[in-house]
C-alpha cells in the first residue's frame, strides 16, 4: 500500500485530538462554529472508517502503521484488521448520530462539550487501533476522563451522584489495569500484543502461573468496563442519569471492555498458547451467564425508560462475554453480529427515551395502568361518542421506532438481532458445524442457549410494558420533535434494517472476522515482520 492510503490508520485518532485541540480556547460565543467543526470531523471519521473497513474485507494481511517507522518491539503500532474497522464504523457511526442530537439544546447544557466529545472518540478510536497493551491503557485513560466530563455534562444532583461513583469505579479499574499490565510486562519483557502472542507458548513453566495471574487482573479491569456481573452495579445509574447524546456514546464504551477481552483472550491465550490456551474461558461463560440473568430481571423489574436502556446494555454485555467464553468460531461470528445490532439499537433507544418523556407527566402512566386495570368509578355513567383515538404522525413515528428498538434489542425478526442471536445459537447447537451431525452440548451449552431465549422473552415483555406505558397514555401531549432529533434516531435504526437486508454480506464479514481472530497467526506476522 502507497500514497495516501498509508496513512489512513492515524487519521482516526488525528482528527478527533485537533478538533478537539482547536475547539477549547474557543469562546463561547461561538457555539455554531465549535458544533460545525464537530460535525466536519464526525462525517470525516466516518469516510475514513468505512474506506479502512473496505480495506479490511478485501483480505490480505492486517494493515500496520508504526509511529516514527520504528520496529514493532520498540514503537507504538497502530493495527487495522477487520475487528478494529468495525469498531471504528461503529464509533464513528454513533458519534455522529449523538452529535447531531446534540445540536438542539443539550450542546449548551455544559462547558466545553463538543472537545470532550471528540477526545472521547479519540479514545474509542485509540483503544480500537492499538497494538499494545500500555498505549491501550493510555487510550482507555483518555476516553475515561473525557467520560467523566459527559457523564457530569448538565449538572444536577442525579448526574453528579451516578457521576462521582462512576469515577470512583473506573479510576480503581484503571489501577487494576496497571497492576496486570506490569505483571504481564515483569514476566514477558514485552507489551506489544503480538509480540506476547508468540512468546506465551515458549513461556518457562515457572513463569507462567505469574502471567495468568497478570492476565486474570488484567481481565478484571476490561470485565468492570464491561459491566460484567457483579462488577455492572455502576452502570445503570450512570447511563440513567447522563444526558442522551452522552448515553448514546457511552453504550459503546461498554463495548470497549468486550473488545479488549475478544482481542487478548483470542490472540494470547488461543489454541496455540501452550498450556495457557483456553485461559478464563469457563470464567467468561460463566460471568456472561449470570450477567445475562441479572440483566433480565433488570430490564422487569424498572420502570424507568433510561434504567431499561441500561439493564439491555447488560444483556448484550452479558451475551457477548458469553460468547467469547464459549470459545467457537460460529459463535463469535455470530456475536460479531449481534454486537454491532445491539450497540446501534442501545444508542437509538437513549437517544430515543428523551423524546418520548417529553409531553408526559411524571406518574401518570403508572396511574392510567391503575385505572385501566381496576377501574375509576365513573366508567359506567360515560358514554363513548368517539370510538378509536387518532395518532399524529410524531406519535406514529415515535411508536414504530420504539418497536424497532424493541425488535433489535430482544432478537426478534425481522431485523439484524434476529440475525445475530440466530447465529449464535446455530453456532451453540451446531458446535461441530453444519452438515457434520450431532455433538452433544456441555451443560455451559444449555445454560447459555436457555439464557439467550429468556433474555430474549424478558426484553419483550419489558419492552411492550414501557411502549404501552409510553405511547398509549391518552393523558400525555404530544411532543415537538425537530427533524434534527429524529434523523438520528432514524438513521441507527436504518443501518439496523440496512444489515437485515445485507444479511448476507454481513454475515460472510463477521465470519471471516471471527476465523481470523482464532486463527491469529496472520496479525502476529503482519505486525512483527521487520520494517520496510
Amino acid at each position: 500500500m502507497s500514497g495516501w492510503m498509508q496513512h489512513l490508520a492515524i487519521l482516526p485518532i488525528a482528527l478527533p485530538l485537533l478538533a478537539g485541540a482547536v475547539m477549547i480556547p474557543m469562546e463561547d460565543q461561538r457555539g455554531r462554529v465549535r458544533a460545525g467543526l464537530g460535525i466536519a470531523s464526525a462525517v470525516a471519521l466516518l469516510v475514513v472508517a468505512v474506506l479502512l473497513a473496505w480495506q479490511a474485507s478485501l483480505g490480505g494481511p492486517a494493515q500496520v502503521y508504526r509511529l516514527g517507522n520504528w520496529p514493532a518491539t520498540f514503537g507504538i503500532v497502530l493495527v487495522v484488521d477487520r475487528l478494529s474497522a468495525l469498531m471504528l464504523v461503529l464509533t464513528a457511526v454513533l458519534g455522529l448520530a449523538a452529535l447531531v442530537f446534540s445540536l438542539t439544546r443539550w450542546q449548551r447544557m455544559g462547558a466545553h462539550f463538543h472537545a470532550l466529545f471528540q477526545f472521547q472518540l479519540m479514545g474509542l478510536n485509540g483503544a480500537f487501533l492499538t497494538g499494545d497493551l500500555f498505549n491501550l491503557f493510555v487510550f482507555f485513560e483518555v476516553l475515561l476522563a473525557a467520560s467523566y466530563g459527559l457523564a457530569l455534562h448538565g449538572s444536577g444532583v442525579a448526574r453528579v451522584k451516578a457521576g462521582l461513583h462512576y469515577i470512583s469505579i473506573n479510576l480503581a479499574a484503571s489501577l487494576l489495569f496497571l497492576v496486570g499490565v506490569s505483571m504481564i510486562y515483569g514476566v514477558a519483557g514485552t507489551l506489544n500484543m503480538a509480540d506476547l502472542a508468540s512468546r506465551i507458548p515458549r513461556m518457562a513453566a515457572e513463569n507462567r502461573l505469574l502471567l495468568e495471574a497478570g492476565a486474570a487482573i488484567l481481565g478484571m479491569a476490561f470485565l468492570v468496563k464491561a459491566a460484567m456481573w457483579p462488577f455492572g452495579f455502576w452502570l445503570g445509574p450512570t447511563y440513567a442519569a447522563a444526558s442522551p447524546p452522552a448515553a448514546a456514546i457511552f453504550s459503546l464504551m461498554s463495548k470497549v471492555g468486550i473488545y479488549a477481552i475478544l482481542r487478548l483472550s483470542l490472540l494470547l491465550f488461543g489454541e496455540e498458547a501452550g498450556a495457557s490456551a483456553g485461559f478464563g474461558g469457563g470464567w467468561l461463560l460463566a460471568g456472561g451467564i449470570l450477567t445475562i440473568g441479572f440483566g433480565a430481571v433488570s430490564v422487569l423489574a424498572t420502570q424507568d425508560l433510561s434504567r431499561l436502556a441500561g439493564a439491555c446494555v447488560l444483556i448484550s454485555s452479558g451475551t457477548l462475554l458469553a460468547a467469547i467464553g464459549a470459545g467457537q468460531v460460529a459463535v463469535t461470528g455470530g456475536a460479531l453480529i449481534y454486537l454491532a445490532s445491539s450497540a446501534l439499537g442501545i444508542g437509538a433507544l437513549f437517544l430515543l427515551i428523551e423524546l418520548l418523556e417529553r409531553g408526559r407527566e411524571i406518574g401518570a402512566d403508572v396511574l392510567a395502568v391503575t385505572l385501566e386495570a381496576f377501574g375509576d368509578g365513573e366508567a359506567e355513567d360515560r358514554e363513548d361518542d368517539e370510538v378509536g383515538t387518532a395518532i399524529p404522525a410524531t406519535m406514529a413515528i415515535l411508536g414504530l421506532s420504539f418497536l424497532c428498538c424493541a425488535l433489535v434489542l430482544a432478537g426478534l425478526p425481522p431485523l439484524s438481532g434476529f440475525i445475530g442471536k440466530f447465529a449464535i445459537l446455530t453456532g451453540i447447537l451446531n458446535p461441530g458445524g453444519l452438515g457434520r451431525g450431532p455433538v452433544a452440548l456441555s451443560p455451559g451449552g444449555w445454560a447459555l442457549l436457555a439464557a439467550l431465549l429468556l433474555s430474549g422473552f424478558a426484553t419483550v415483555l419489558a419492552m411492550a410494558r414501557a411502549g404501552i406505558r409510553s405511547l398509549w397514555n391518552t393523558t400525555r401531549s404530544v411532543p415537538v420533535v425537530g427533524v434534527v432529533e429524529i434523523a438520528p434516531v432514524l438513521l441507527l435504526l436504518g443501518l439496523c434494517v440496512a444489515m437485515t437486508a445485507a444479511a448476507g454480506p454481513v454475515t460472510r464479514y463477521m465470519q471471516a472476522t471471527a476465523a481470523s481472530l482464532h486463527a491469529p497467526q496472520d496479525y502476529v506476522r503482519s505486525v512483527m515482520v521487520p520494517r520496510p
